[in-house]
């Protein structure tokens, strides 16, 4: 019996000239069709395939499941200031109980008492958390993050986003991704 696998399911991994993702979380993917465009255009190696091919009347090609960009492309030190990052930073974590629902995000020092909206100032909190914090210093009230706010880099955020795989990973990407996986002596 066959079985068919839509080409949806056949995201490429995609690589940097140095062959390490270009982002962890969110995984680096592209399209299978993102990944068939780029080969044409030279932009990319293809380093694996899946078992899966796709034709046109005078086009065939197995479909890519690890690509590598041709040039490399240098990663910014640091990343952009979103709430994403500062969850990713905070491992997706209230930084004063640990909780890992209902999260929004604090500022250490209020902002009615001059506290920025800097790397530096906000912390991954659970609501109830920030409701009891408010407005209040955390000496006050005796709520100390459990890691003091930070600006990180982006080898920080590669580092935390390694402890949060994706649903699926295809066999072809674990050589390149480097989850908590037993090498073989």
């Amino acid at each position: 019996m066959t079985v068919h696998v839509s080409p949806e399911s056949c995201p490429a991994l995609v690589l940097n000239a140095d062959f390490r993702p270009l982002s962890y979380y969110p995984l680096s993917l592209w399209s299978w069709q993102d990944a068939i465009k780029a080969i044409c255009l030279d932009r990319v190696n293809v380093v694996s395939n899946y078992d899966r091919v796709v034709k046109s009347p005078s086009f065939e090609m197995a479909l890519p499941s690890v690509v590598s960009l041709k040039d490399y492309v240098k990663p910014a030190r640091y990343p952009a200031f979103t709430r994403f990052n500062v969850f990713l930073r905070d491992r997706f974590q209230c930084q004063y109980c640990g909780s890992k629902d209902d999260l929004t995000f604090d500022h250490v020092i209020p902002r009615s008492r001059g506290g920025r909206t800097t790397w530096e100032n906000v912390v991954a909190a659970c609501a109830p958390c920030n409701l009891r914090k408010a407005n209040r210093m955390p000496r006050d009230i005796g709520m100390i993050p459990m890691q003091a706010p930070y600006r990180p880099s982006v080898h920080d955020l590669h580092n935390n986003g390694r402890a949060f795989p994706p649903n699926h990973l295809h066999q072809s990407w674990l050589d390149y991704l480097y989850w908590d996986i037993e090498l073989e002596p």
